[in-house]
């Protein structure tokens, strides 16, 4: 396996375990001081983390503008940078938000984030992606 940052191991250890403030703080460490190609894959994770923090704690204007921002920084890194399959992320993230974007205000501000739903990360180490759950 790639030598990755301790941080970002962590975060997504963090992540995991549905310790999202947790896992974006790991990761704002790292994104803080690092200045390479990486620096938006790292802030978009951060901002899914903190989408989720949103959505989990009802503040469903929060989450919606955090789901946007954050697949707009992955997105140029799909299918898979640091090891992290991207695609997958991003399809497990639109259906975990999905509630959020459905019928009018109304609806969506209502909606509840369902823990089956929640994307998982995984690293590739090269000879096989890992599956989730």
């Amino acid at each position: 396996m790639p030598d990755y940052d301790p941080r970002y191991l962590e975060g997504i250890r963090l992540f995991n375990e549905c310790e999202f403030f947790e896992s974006h703080d790991a990761w704002e460490e790292l994104w803080t001081e690092y200045h390479g190609p990486s620096r938006d894959f790292f802030k978009g994770l951060i901002q899914v983390a903190v989408c989720l923090v949103h959505f989990n704690n009802g503040n469903v204007h929060g989450a919606r503008k955090l789901y946007q921002s954050s697949t707009n920084y992955l997105r140029p890194y799909a299918p898979i940078h640091e090891g992290l399959n991207l695609e997958k992320l991003l399809v497990e993230l639109e259906s975990c938000c999905a509630p959020i974007f459905v019928g009018d205000e109304e609806q969506w501000s209502r909606a509840e984030l369902d823990p089956d739903l929640i994307p998982e990360l995984h690293l590739d180490d090269g000879d096989h992606a890992e599956e989730h759950r």
